[in-house]
């Protein structure tokens, strides 16, 4: 085989390269068995309008399937709507199944609104479904003090169902928990003795009910239902012994502060004595002095000191015998 010969079969070789690269490339440009699905499904889509979603990267067959399944449920939803909600970052396939469902079940729910929902962050198809099967929510034990001060713990369930209209900027589940538990411990407090709530407990559901507590939020309240209460602790009369306790401490505090300010008032008085008998030997230099005092006048004074002295220690004496006793 000649040089010449090499080359040309080199030369065919690489054309042959060639032409399957360009084929494979125009395969992947060109989803033709995607095309073909949707022209034979009545959801037709233009081959310039899937390379221009490849070059695009925007995954065709998810957009194509997702129209495809619209079209087969009566539904005109264009590609483009649907190729802009993905680079937007929704979901397609999540938003055309709700759509499908919303018309299924008679519920009007056109594809912009349906794209806002999902794209707020919101299970749009959940929020149908929860429109066509209402959802119960269990609240919390609720506690609440009645008139009589007995503590009464309820736990409510609330039935909801989506509304499709307020589901953006409506306030979610937690919004109805709060306002549900705020009307419980309103309708509660209210009440003049425990026993009319065990014995009525919808009296409950229907003062929650008369505040309209799903205003502003993105479910409509169907019913509420007391599912159990329970009595709790005697709060009433706890507050009363806490307040008992409380003045008692008062009390005593005043009285401690009394006691203090007679022994004060007694130390001042001994003191005050004390001073004035530091002024009888001053006194009586005195009165010698300007002659009031004689020398006998002061002895019988200290003969009566000795006798006072002398009967304070007999009478302090526990074994002294009795007068006109003597032993």
């Amino acid at each position: 085989m000649g040089i010449v010969e090499v080359v040309g079969l080199l030369g065919t070789f690489g054309l042959l390269i060639l032409v399957l690269a360009v084929i494979a490339f125009i395969l992947y440009l060109v989803p033709i068995p995607l095309w073909v699905a949707a022209w034979a499904s009545g959801a037709y889509v233009g081959l310039m309008t899937l390379i221009a979603m490849r070059l695009r990267r925007v995954p065709s067959s998810t957009v194509v399937t997702a129209r495809i399944s619209a079209a087969k449920a009566g539904l005109d939803i264009s590609i483009n709507d649907l190729e802009a909600h993905f680079l937007a970052g929704g979901n397609v396939v999540r938003v055309v199944n709700a759509m499908i469902s919303a018309d299924k079940a008679n519920i009007p729910l056109p594809f912009k609104r349906a794209a806002a929902i999902d794209l707020a962050g919101r299970n749009v198809l959940e929020a149908v479904q929860m429109s066509v099967i209402p959802k119960v929510i269990t609240t919390p034990r609720i506690a609440a003090v009645a008139k009589d001060g007995i503590q009464l713990i309820a736990v409510s369930r609330v039935t909801v169902r989506t509304n499709i209209d307020r589901l953006v900027g409506g306030a979610g589940e937690e919004t109805i928990i709060a306002r549900v538990g705020e009307g419980m411990v309103s309708a509660i407090g209210s009440a003049v003795s425990h026993k009319n709530v065990l014995e009525n407990p919808d009296h409950i559901s229907k003062h929650i009910l008369a505040k309209g507590l799903d205003a502003g939020t993105a479910y409509e309240i169907l019913s509420i239902d007391i599912a159990d209460v329970d009595v709790g602790e005697n709060i009433g009369a706890k507050l009363q012994i806490d307040q008992a306790n409380a003045d008692k401490q008062i009390a005593q505090a005043k009285a401690e502060e009394r006691r203090a300010m007679a022994v004060a008032l007694e130390q001042e008085m001994r003191a005050r004595v004390v001073e004035a008998e530091a002024e009888v030997p001053r006194a009586m230099a005195e009165a010698f002095r300007q002659g009031h005092l004689g020398v006998m006048d002061y002895y019988r004074m200290k003969n009566v000191q000795a006798d006072t002295a002398m009967r304070d220690a007999i009478a302090g004496t526990e074994d002294a015998p009795p007068l006109g006793n003597p032993r």
